[in-house]
């Protein structure tokens, strides 16, 4: 097991430890600490007097010993069929299933979403895993006519080698599993370097995989810094690729690098996603949408709503019916029954959410609803915000142009769909977009002229189905597709075969 545990007492009750872990890293099928022995803690974010455990501050040289550990590893793990390393996927999704409750509790705990989510993220990693096995299974390749009438021609592919896996904290258990789940059927062996804020949870998805029977060196995990391990990853010349997740700024600086050593990278960034009232929507639909769109998870999603364009003849209806519909909503700690939202996941980010509030105010939007600091009873303990609604806001506003990562609508009124797509595509982001009309017509319009990767009708921006590609435009991605069949395409290199006869 990589993990130390025990009980810690309190006299002064000014920390809170229920259980006292500290998580190790796993390189070349061991749990081992860091060469330094430093460790960080992560803290819940919905009572900051507990901690949740203690990651490893890692290295260069705990990283070197993961990457010599993947590359050796990688040279058999390539030579498994496809089916047995398929098998061991299945196994470790049975493994992670009977662990939901667990590992559910655990993210609520460590970065704040509430449990019905947490559950619901995990049993979706299960149902990746189960979906990835069966690739295992799938063809690899075509026949392809020659002119010659002599030889036989076909494609085949192989793996990339060994892949850096560099997860946010938003989505701790899918995101890393839907990257690493088709790396390693693919014959790839991964390291993941999970971020800070969710290392407990991550760890615990590991552990699943450890479990499940794959060999040593073929999955690795380190924890610790972006700017010594998400870097030296980058950097690193037996790392074929890379994966990442998150910022678009530290985004580009991973593809920068990995592109200057010729290595292969797949980059999913920011979001400002709009969506897109039109005069004939159903408008509780549009509300009950734009509600799970923009303000589930705290708003801490890529394709969470943030941009609400509206129709000037239905903007007052729908902006009423919003206000009232959020004013129900109840903040508060995850674990809680009847918790709807909980909170920033660190005091950084509840910080830049609440200097968007003063910066959407300072520009000249109005504050309809929430914003606040919420620090009543139990919520001081914690990193609370109450969801923003704003009115009269232009798309220059910071609040329609920069990425929140925060509970914050921004309300912006248009006459007709020409308008509203102008508006909509007036973003460096193009991620996700959705839009509420009964009118096919502009259904096709808004799908084949909205500049977004993913494209919802009559549903909330944010989510997508795990056996469809998923993927941004313009810099909300590097242009490539995560999950799927088109997985496929990232994490191996394709051959032409040419074969005659002498």
């Amino acid at each position: 097991m990589g993990i130390n545990t025990g009980t810690k007492s309190i006299d002064k009750g000014e920390i809170v430890v229920v259980e006292e872990v500290t998580i190790k890293n796993l390189i070349s099928g061991n749990w081992v600490t860091s060469t330094s022995g430093k460790t960080d803690k992560s803290i819940n974010p919905a009572n900051t007097n507990e901690i949740v455990g203690h990651f490893q501050l890692s290295g260069e040289e705990d990283l070197e010993n993961a990457v010599q550990s993947a590359a050796e590893a990688q040279k058999l793990w390539r030579k498994e069929t496809g089916a047995a390393r398929g098998a061991i996927l299945f196994k470790a999704a049975d493994i992670l299933e009977s662990r939901i409750e667990e590992i559910a509790t655990t993210m609520t705990r460590e970065m704040g979403k509430t449990l019905p989510e947490a559950k619901g993220e995990t049993a979706r990693g299960v149902a990746i895993l189960r979906y990835y096995a069966g690739e295992g299974m799938r063809k690899t390749g075509d026949v392809i006519p020659s002119t010659d009438p002599d030889a036989f021609m076909f494609t085949t592919r192989r793996p990339l080698g060994v892949v850096g896996v560099i997860t946010p904290w938003n989505f701790p258990v899918a995101i890393p599993v839907w990257k690493m789940a088709p790396a390693l059927v693919y014959g790839n062996a991964v390291i993941l370097k999970p971020a800070s804020e969710a290392a407990i949870t991550a760890y615990k998805v590991m552990e699943c995989l450890m479990e499940a029977g794959f060999p040593k060196g073929v999955i690795n995990f380190i924890t610790g810094s972006g700017s010594i391990i998400g870097q030296g990853l980058s950097d690193h010349p037996l790392v074929d690729g890379i994966t990442f997740t998150g910022s678009d700024g530290v985004g580009q600086r991973v593809g920068q690098a990995v592109l200057s050593r010729g290595g292969k990278y797949q980059l999913e960034m920011g979001g400002k996603n709009p969506v897109i009232v039109a005069e004939d929507a159903d408008l509780d639909l549009a509300v009950d949408a734009t509600i799970s769109g923009g303000l589930k998870s705290t708003g801490q999603k890529c394709t969470a709503t943030s941009r609400v364009i509206v129709d000037q003849k239905v903007y007052d209806a729908f902006k009423d019916k919003l206000v009232g519909k959020v004013s129900e909503l109840k903040v508060g700690n995850g674990l809680e029954t009847g918790s709807w939202m909980g909170p920033s996941v660190s005091a950084s980010q509840l910080d830049t959410v609440l200097s968007y509030i003063e910066k959407g105010k300072t520009e000249g939007a109005t504050l309809l609803y929430g914003g606040d600091r919420l620090e009543e009873k139990e919520l001081a303990k914690g990193y609370y915000v109450s969801p923003a609604i704003f009115d009269d806001v232009d798309s220059s506003m910071s609040i329609a142009q920069e990425e929140i990562f925060g509970p914050v609508l921004a309300l912006i009124k248009v006459d007709g769909l020409e308008e509203a797509l102008e508006v909509a595509n007036d973003s460096k982001f193009g991620l996700s977009a959705s839009i509420f009309t009964s009118n096919i017509t502009k259904m096709m319009t808004f799908i084949d002229d909205m500049d977004a990767g993913l494209i919802r009708v009559n549903a909330e921006s944010a989510g997508v189905e795990l056996q469809a590609p998923f993927g941004g435009m313009k810099q909300s991605s590097s242009h490539s597709r995560e999950q799927g069949t088109a997985a496929i395409e990232f994490f191996t290199e394709l051959k032409t075969v040419f074969i005659k006869g002498s």
